[in-house]
């Protein structure tokens, strides 16, 4: 969706949602200041437009068991689209990868990627990851502590 002004309801709501999204729409109403359905009605077309992509709960990935978080810097071979869109198709695959983006700079894509350990990592990293066809070079940084981890996007900043 195009850039777009939202309205003083929209931004509250937006915020609210991304804090708690299981909030009732009662709750929701209460805390924006709107009357109910008004506010049903708001958040309906904000998922309808596409601004509302989806909910999620947040999970604690070391109560998962999943102690390393590293991102892996990764360039490939070729940058024809095929070979772009071939690489992207097979990480998004992987399970251990829990986000990827195509950048600009020293490398190609950026991978976010989870592990229970360190042999673990090195394990996908090395036989699963490396062994991609296309990936030129790989860096890796380990997450030593999360400063500030995913937090909500700054509406209406």
């Amino acid at each position: 969706m195009p850039t777009r002004l939202f309205t003083l309801a929209d931004i509250k709501i937006l915020k609210q949602l991304q804090q708690a999204g299981r909030i009732t729409n009662q709750e929701l109403a209460d805390k924006v200041g709107m009357a109910t359905s008004p506010c049903w009605r708001r958040v309906k077309q904000l998922e309808e437009s596409g601004v509302i992509a989806g909910y999620q709960a947040v999970l604690d990935r070391r109560k998962l068991g999943l102690g390393i978080l590293a991102f892996i810097r990764v360039k490939i071979d070729s940058h024809s689209e095929e070979e772009a869109q071939h690489f992207e198709r097979q990480v998004a695959a992987l399970e251990p990868v829990i986000a990827c983006y195509a950048v600009a700079g020293d490398a190609d894509f950026l991978l976010q990627v989870v592990a229970e350990d360190l042999d673990t990592f090195s394990t996908f990293a090395m036989s699963t990851l490396r062994r991609l066809p296309g990936i030129k070079e790989m860096h890796t940084t380990l997450v030593l502590r999360e400063v500030k981890p995913l937090t909500p996007l700054p509406v209406g900043a």
